[in-house]
């Protein structure tokens, strides 16, 4: 379901409460940004110069598993590998986006469409990945639906090296430079889903997935 003319609806309202007109002005918006360019931003751990390499290192502590491969096409042999190791299925729904890459040769059953009640493994891409946290970062859109990284209980994401960057502060700054608004969803997934409330003990895939795979592309 579409919400986005919902939610114009309500900034246009609290806009008009405001006295403001109910979409900002060419200025308005230029004001924003300059503030945002501006503002100082807060302390933050020493930055490392293999992005990659502090993306899989903080990627492992939030147990989320890695592997690395050469080129986009070798993606859909990484992910039937991971599947096959774990015994997890291989019928999968996957973003639009990877429509291109050859599952079927990989031995992977793919439909790209959005997740539905009984389908155990969601692929997607992702926005760009924060080093910093390890963090993949995910855009809604007509093509890259949230739901295929939440719904599953087995999530695999590829990661393009290139989209690695440091930090939260340099993924905002991507989404602005590149996409100008934020979509109606950014998700940043920091390994399985988990909770501690009972007892204080960790337990896994509480409010999304099991598992989380992100698959490395060296050359993209």
């Amino acid at each position: 379901m579409d919400t986005s003319a919902a939610r114009r609806n309500i900034l246009a309202r609290i806009r008009a409460a405001q006295g403001r007109p109910a979409e900002p002005a060419a200025a308005e918006r230029e004001a924003a940004a300059d503030y945002v360019a501006r503002h100082p931003q807060g302390p933050r751990p020493a930055l490392r110069d293999d992005l990659v390499a502090w993306f899989v290192d903080e990627a492992g502590k939030l147990a989320t598993t890695i592997d690395e491969v050469a080129t986009l096409a070798d993606a859909p042999a990484a992910a039937a590998r991971y599947l096959a190791a774990h015994g997890l299925p291989t019928r999968a729904v996957a973003w639009r986006t990877l429509a291109e890459l050859d599952w079927a040769q990989a031995g992977l059953d793919v439909e790209c469409r959005k997740p539905v009640d009984g389908d155990l493994v969601g692929l997607t891409g992702c926005f760009c990945a924060s080093a910093e946290t390890g963090s993949l970062v995910l855009l809604s859109g007509p093509d890259t639906y949230a739901s295929a990284g939440l719904l599953p209980e087995t999530h695999i994401a590829i990661v393009p090296a290139s989209r690695i960057v440091a930090g939260h502060e340099e993924a905002f700054a991507l989404i602005r430079a590149e996409r100008g608004e934020l979509p109606r969803a950014v998700n940043f997934v920091s390994g399985p889903s988990r909770t501690g409330d009972i007892e204080q003990t960790i337990v896994l895939g509480a409010h999304g997935p099991y598992r989380v795979h992100a698959i490395v592309v060296r050359g993209a």
